[in-house]
């Protein structure tokens, strides 16, 4: 099935969160779904990602024209990603023993890329040229490791994905206001009016 990928899908606030958000319910083993099942999603994203993520990209276009081949590799970033930063939000710090596997998917995202980044104005290298998806994502989430972006993390409480709180007081609750935060304000309204109309037994 085609996904769109829609501006809820880029709530993460960074490329490598976004990515990792691309498994649903993941909290929910019963209705859990990973949307890179099928291979040509992660082209789509990728494309999509370009518009979404222009800002942190600094314009450069994201490039998956195989993938199949690019899948393992970007699984594995997506996975060492959440493992790593959501047990972070949980227990308010990074555990070395998840680095080691980080690194390592981070690294062959890395492994045949021939460009350069961190330019003043250019974080992702030169926007005249397109930079594979896998090397992008591994320069994403390597970008997480900052203390004050590790301190803004949030895992919200309706759909489990992970985001990066930029709220000027670090109080943003949902990942996205308009979608996660309605649907627990109508969860609420709902079962306050649910348990209005119960007559308790005689």
């Amino acid at each position: 099935m085609t996904v769109s990928w829609t501006p809820h899908r880029f709530t993460g606030g960074i490329l490598a969160l976004d990515t990792a958000n691309t498994v649903v319910l993941r909290n929910d083993p019963q209705k859990s779904f990973d949307r890179f099942d099928d291979p040509a999603e992660i082209a789509r994203f990728a494309e999509a990602a370009s518009g979404f993520r222009a800002t942190e990209l600094g314009g450069r276009r994201l490039r998956a024209p195989e993938p199949g081949e690019i899948k393992p590799t970007v699984i594995s970033i997506r996975e060492a990603t959440d493992r790593l930063f959501r047990h972070a939000v949980s227990n308010g710090a990074v555990a070395t023993s998840h680095l080691p596997d980080f690194l390592t998917a981070c690294a062959n995202g890395l492994s045949g890329s021939a460009t350069e980044i961190g330019t003043p104005g250019q974080p992702f290298g030169d926007p005249q040229t397109p930079i594979a998806f896998e090397a992008a994502l591994a320069v994403s989430a390597l970008s997480l490791l900052r203390d004050e972006t590790v301190a803004r993390l949030r895992i919200c409480p309706n759909c489990s994905w992970l985001f990066v709180d930029r709220s000027r007081n670090a109080s943003r609750l949902w990942c996205d206001m308009a979608v996660c935060g309605n649907r627990q304000k109508a969860n609420r309204y709902y079962r306050r009016r649910t348990a209005a109309r119960e007559v308790p037994n005689a």
